[in-house]
């Protein structure tokens, strides 16, 4: 018999009988056994007690029940029975008890209002569910009402009442303006429990037209809006300014417009209340408070501490929250409100309440004919719940009378039952705050018994350790277990054995003899069967030679031996660990069959070094420590490759294994440090040869394992310090047997390539992997976390299949696993999948969008379910486009950008708008098919700007006394324009800047005529556009009036002290060619001033690279530049901080085949020159010839006749101001100018650069900065005294037009 725990019967009670009669049938959790036995009905879904449904969509109340034979179902309404086929809007679904009540067909939910409740019947009973009340949501709309203007004074408290109307459920509600931006909340304005927005003390940034107080009803999706509350908070500010006038320093700040005041409490009203609150339930205490400053709320407990890790406080600590409340939490809670000028409170008494909560829920019982049993429902609450009892739905008072059930208050005790008393009894736990109804059958079987273990399962044991045998069983009366040894041995008794009440046979200490066949015997009075099982006990794992201590000098090499000793019928695998961690990635670190070779010790080898050596039934380790020493200097030794080993011999000829050794060559004074065995499958892969395996150089025989169905043949080649030795001449062959396959596929995958299929893939198995001919995969597949079978199908050696008429994108779990013609490898591991993706169904919703500023926008948007993105969420995208521009009202070609948000993130920043401009925007979830439906288009708005600088600014038409002003409005005005601003100030001839006027031009207009100017006056000009936010940057220009007719000399500028005018470099051009540039720049300021040039590429980040100019020159070669690049370029002075000119930007040309030719040294033009020469000296000759013979060369004539005119203070080529013109490019006079009776002019400090002589970037420069081009029209500059002259140019001079 088997060892059992005694009881004596003085103990007996009846909570042991209930225990015994509970635990004396337990059916195993086994699949194919519950499908045999017969089982009353059990509800495994059901719709909530309380369902409030949208009244606009179909109704589903669910019931789903299991039971064998299957269950029907049957409803009933308002405790009557509902006859569901004389209603044509309501279906049950097939083998389900779920009840579809068409409401989208012309049915009205409020017709189907009531207590519905589903029973599930078979020949062993009927479950029932819960009472379920079907209440279809309401969304009722906002009572219309007139609302008076609030009209508060600064500091005062104030109330927004919201009252929502009272819908079902219940709708959240929140307060947003206008513009649909919710309303900022803080510890001063914030909004209660309620839905009313409260007001600690109001400000003036309070006073707005547009608090408005929103509901959402979340069942039908609405939104209802009361209408806009109307705050205007009265300031003191205005009263305060005009006393101020009138008052002194210290009146005026001492004066306090607001009076403050201490704390009173807005709510809760009075100082105690009540609060009563459910078990496990969320408690939300408030108090807000007025006064000025802000109160500060603090809570506590009277008489107790808050409970720890489940209180928080919202609502800037007004709001008091406490998670799973339970009756502990009953007490008195006190919230304080305090600011400067005291404080107060409120006293808020909690009461925690319970609906029925289990305590012990009756549980299924399964008895045997004749057994006895109990059902226990136990329940808690407050108040103490009332217990009464259903069998199979109907009140146990008026059921079928059964003689082996008996009723004891909230227990049902059964005697001697029989098959007829299997039943389904409920429990029903009820008090005023609800109920609580359970279902647990009662179900008599006479089974026969059935041992549930394989047969012929194998135990494998270690010797001297416990052997558990299991022997898993069932049956009805509970069977008796017996074990046998051997085939015809005795039952087994006595110390040496320990038996298990689940039928499992423990052996504590296994020994040799315990090796052999174990029989199982279960009997009842119904039946016998037995089961054998095989037990096997190993000999240990153990290291007979462990690593030992070492002492290596630094690049030397060092082996640690770890030789084991193991079951031969037992693999085992050899781990080394470096410091109790993995050895590091190293190849001087070789891991050998009985030993770790560390080559080329470092410092850092220091360390312990462990051996772990582990089988699939135990395991052993062993360590030892490295110390690493200096090492020795070595004289020079010329080294060289070792020579290949030789005599290669295979020996111990196995199925799975071969010894390999061999007589290493000559190590050519450098250690072998190691040797590579390689292989060759001739049947297979004829002629390439496959790493097998490395030794240490110490080691000249390898145990090598082998694969089935390979024909073998290996080599050996030694390695090192210097490098690796020819390959040995290869062994002979040996061919292995065949096998079936010992792995299986790896990287094994599912992923759907449509909607409706699943593609598993795998990685084939290689040739020699194969074991043998006929290589074949099993491919199984089931969808995951259904109750399904495996599907499996045999392909040929390939490395893809197609499941077709999957579901879109649910989980499947999959294996492959291989086989061949001698059988199949072990069982595979199961990996996850997902059959295909296709498209979200779902736009994101509630899609909100918030302007930062004129360029920067926030957008919101609520997640969509995950079940609607059929696949795996990668994000979402933001799409948004300009609509068009504010100011211009013009639509251009729509652009659309795009930005993408990974993972579940529910919002973004848009950056790069343009200001005052209109957009539009939708959201989109995007899984690795696509993107799914777009959300309507947001249009949002962003705010004005400020300007860009006019496009262009003219200075024309000077006079005595004014000039005219010509612009273009601003390239992007970015909003509506609303002024020019015009700012000038004079300059004088020590460059000192005079008064500064400022004027404010209307934005329609394109020019102005200033008057009223200084005669003869450089003036400098600074203008720019204005919006309603600001200025935009300004545009500069400078100019001179004329002179007046007596050439009064200029008077000085300003009234008072001037301000010094600071240096400038200004005209910054450059003449670009293919990989050198000229920069040319004008300075005014400081003599004897050091210039630098800095440039970079245009449009990159990089810092400016800078170059020095020599002396004071005023232009300088950059050279070295890319082909067809745009630079920037820009010019300063050392010694100045700050100091340096405006950007400029050139093109160098592209790259040429060949390099342009210098027509100054060709010999064509060369010969045309001297031509030109030649001519110009007959021509002077004759000139001279005619002089001497009385001819008279009118020089002074010519002089009298023209008189030297006025220096045009206008430049030629641009129409600009300031800009002087060389003495000989004279223009006519205007009328009214006259020349000093002296004939002498003031010349003015010149504004010539080589621009002037190299026409701006169309002059050519030599790479060292010389001019090449001709004049254009220019000569050589006038003396001083600006006198012309007139005689016929010299020899040299007319050369000189010409170099």
């Amino acid at each position: 018999m088997m060892k059992k725990k005694s009881i004596s019967a003085s103990k007996a009670s009846l909570v042991f009988f209930l225990c015994q009669m509970i635990s004396a049938l337990d059916v195993p959790l086994d699949s194919k056994l519950l499908e045999e036995l017969s089982q009353p009905p059990t509800i495994t879904q059901q719709s909530p007690k309380d369902y409030i449904v949208d009244p606009r969509e179909n109704i589903v109340i669910q019931c789903e029940a299991k039971g064998k034979p299957p269950p029907s179902f049957s409803w009933t309404r308002n405790g009557t029975h509902f006859d569901i086929d004389k209603d044509e809007q309501v279906t049950m679904k097939p083998n389900s008890g779920t009840l579809v009540i068409n409401i989208m067909n012309g049915g009205k939910a409020e017709a189907y209002e009531g207590v519905y409740q589903c029973t599930a019947r078979n020949e062993r009973g009927a479950a029932i569910s819960n009472n379920i009340v079907i209440r279809p949501s309401r969304s009722p709309l906002w009572t219309k009402e007139k609302l008076e203007p609030n009209q508060v004074r600064e500091g005062d408290s104030l109330v927004l009442h919201c009252r929502p109307p009272v819908g079902l459920p219940p709708p959240i509600i929140f307060w947003m303006d206008n513009a649909f931006q919710r309303l900022p909340q803080s510890e001063r304005v914030s909004q209660g429990l309620n839905g009313d927005l409260y007001f600690s003390n109001v400000q003036p940034e309070d006073t707005r037209e547009d608090y408005i107080c929103y509901a959402r009803f979340n069942h039908t999706q609405t939104i209802q809006q009361k209408q806009p509350i109307s705050v205007k908070v009265f300031s003191m500010d205005s009263l305060n300014d005009t006393i101020a006038a009138n008052l002194s320093d210290t009146d005026i700040y001492g004066a306090k417009p607001v009076t403050e005041r201490p704390p009173i409490l807005l709510t809760p009203t009075g100082t105690t209340s009540n609060k009563v609150e459910l078990r496990g339930n969320v408690l939300l205490l408030e108090c807000i408070a007025a006064g000025l400053p802000t109160p500060v709320i603090r809570w506590i407990k009277e008489g107790g501490e808050l409970p720890a890790n489940r209180t928080f406080f919202e609502n800037f600590k007004k709001t008091l929250k406490i998670i799973d409340v339970s009756e502990a939490d009953s007490g008195n809670y006190k919230c304080i409100a305090r600011n400067i000028l005291g404080s107060t409170h409120h006293v808020i008494s909690v009461t925690v309440k319970a609906a029925p909560y289990w305590i012990t829920a009756p549980r299924n019982l399964v008895l045997s004919p004749g057994e006895d049993g109990t059902l226990i429902c136990r329940a808690n609450g407050n108040p103490k719940p009332s217990i009464s009892w259903l069998a199979n739905g109907v009140p146990i008072a008026i059921a079928p009378e059964d003689p082996s059930r008996k009723v004891d208050g909230d227990t049902i005790i059964f005697s001697a039952v029989q098959e007829r008393s299997s039943a389904v009894y409920q429990c029903n736990a009820s008090n005023e705050y609800g109920y609580l109804l359970a279902n647990a059958f009662v179900n008599v079987l006479a089974e026969p018994p059935r041992i549930l273990t394989p047969a012929n399962k194998l135990y494998q044991v270690i010797l001297d350790s416990p052997a558990l045998i299991d022997c898993a069983y069932f049956g009805s009366p509970k069977p008796e277990i017996e074990w046998f040894k051997g085939v015809k041995g005795s039952i087994l008794r006595g110390n040496e054995y320990v038996f298990h009440d689940n039928g499992t046979l423990e052996i504590p200490v296994a020994q040799k003899d315990s090796t052999g066949t174990y029989t199982c015997v279960a009997r009842n009075e119904l039946g016998k069967i037995q089961n054998e099982v095989q037990l096997e006990v190993k000999d240990p794992t153990m290291i007979i030679k462990q690593p030992e201590y070492k002492v290596i000098q630094r690049y030397g090499h060092v082996s640690f031996e770890c030789i084991i000793k193991h079951d031969s019928t037992l693999i085992p695998t050899v781990i080394w660990l470096k410091d109790n961690d993995e050895l590091p990635d190293d190849e001087r670190f070789l891991v050998g069959k009985d030993n770790l070779t560390i080559m080329n010790v470092t410092d850092k080898d220091d360390g312990t070094y462990t051996c772990i050596v582990n089988t699939t039934l135990d395991s052993v380790s062993a360590s030892a420590v490295l110390t690493v020493v200096a090492a020795p200097p070595t004289p020079a030794i010329i080294y060289a490759r070792p020579n290949p080993p030789f005599d290669l011999e295979l020996t111990g000829q196995l199925e799975r294994s071969i010894e390999l050794s061999w007589i290493p060559g000559d190590e050519n004074n450098s250690p072998i440090t190691s040797f590579v065995i390689e292989y060759e499958d001739g049947l297979h892969e004829p002629g390439v040869w496959h790493y097998q395996t490395e030794v240490p150089g110490s080691q000249t025989t390898v145990q090598l394992k082998l694969s089935p169905y390979v024909n073998y043949s290996f080599r050996v080649i030694a390695v090192n310090e210097i490098g690796r030795s020819q390959p040995s001449e290869p062994s002979e062959q040996y061919l292995t047997k065949s096998a079936n396959p010992d792995e299986n596929p790896s990287n094994v995958q599912g992923i759907g390539s449509e909607p409706d299929n699943l593609v598993i893939t795998w990685e084939s198995l290689k040739g020699f992997q194969s074991n043998g001919p006929g290589l074949q995969y099993k491919v199984s597949w089931r969808q995951k976390d259904v109750d399904d079978e495996w599907t499996s199908v045999v392909v040929a050696n390939v490395s893809k299949y197609i499941v077709s008429g999957t579901p879109t994108f649910v989980p499947y779990e999959i294996k492959v696993q291989a086989l061949n013609d001698l059988g199949y490898a072990p069982e595979p591991s199961e990996v996850i999948g997902h059959s295909g993706e296709d498209l979200p169904m779902v736009a994101p919703g509630n899609v909100q969008v918030h302007v930062i500023n004129s360029t920067l926008a926030k957008v919101h948007w609520d997640p969509v379910p995950l079940k609607s993105v059929r696949g795996h969420l990668q994000g979402y995208k933001v799409y948004y486009w300009k609509v068009q521009s504010l100011s211009r009202r013009s639509k251009r070609h729509i652009e659309k950008k795009i930005l993408t948000f990974r993972g579940n993130k529910t919002f973004g920043m848009l950056p790069g708008l343009e200001p005052y401009s209109s957009y539009k925007l939708n959201v989109r979830v995007v899984n690795g098919k696509g993107e799914g439906p777009a959300s309507p288009d947001k249009v949002f708005k962003t705010p004005e700007g400020v300007p860009s600088s006019p496009s262009f600014l003219k200075i024309t038409n000077p006079t005595l006394d004014s000039l005219t002003l010509e612009w273009g409005s601003p390239t992007h005005p970015n909003g509506v324009l609303i002024s020019y601003i015009l700012k000038f100030q004079p300059i004088n001839n020590t460059h000192e800047l005079g008064p500064l006027v400022e004027i404010r031009i209307p934005a329609n207009e394109s020019s102005l005529i200033l008057k009223n100017l200084n005669y003869s006056t450089r003036y400098k000009f600074y203008f720019n556009a204005q919006t309603s936010v600001g200025s935009g940057s300004q545009i500069t220009e400078e100019a001179v009036t004329i002179m007046d007719e007596a050439g009064i000399p200029r008077p000085a500028v300003g009234a008072g002290k001037v301000q010094p005018l600071y240096p400038r470099i200004r005209n910054v051009t450059t003449a670009a060619a293919e990989t050198y540039a000229n920069i040319s720049w004008e300075y005014e300021g400081p003599d004897h001033a050091n210039f630098y040039v800095e440039y970079g590429v245009a449009g990159s980040k990089e810092d400016w690279k800078k170059e020095i100019v020599n002396g004071s020159r005023s232009f300088f070669v950059l050279k070295g530049l890319t082909p067809g690049t745009a630079y920037k370029v820009r010019v300063g002075a050392e010694g100045l901080s700050g100091f340096r000119s405006s950007e400029d930007v050139f093109e160098t040309g592209p790259a040429m085949a060949s390099r342009q030719v210098d027509i100054a040294t060709q010999g064509w033009f060369i010969g045309l020159m001297c031509a030109v020469a030649l001519l110009i000296l007959i021509l002077l000759i004759v000139c001279f010839i005619r002089r001497n013979k009385g001819g008279k060369y009118p020089v002074k004539e010519k002089e009298d006749a023209h008189a030297d005119p006025e220096i045009q203070p206008m430049k030629e080529d641009d129409g600009t101001f300031g800009e002087y013109s060389d003495a000989e490019d004279h223009k006519p006079l205007k009328k009214g100018s006259r020349t000093p009776s002296d004939r002498t002019v003031k010349k003015e400090d010149s504004d010539d650069s080589l621009v002037d002589y190299g026409e701006g970037v169309n002059g050519q420069f030599n790479e060292d900065g010389s001019f090449i081009g001709q004049y254009s029209g220019k000569k050589e500059k006038e003396p001083a005294e600006g006198n012309e002259s007139s005689e016929a140019p010299s020899p040299v001079n007319a050369m000189n037009s010409f170099v």
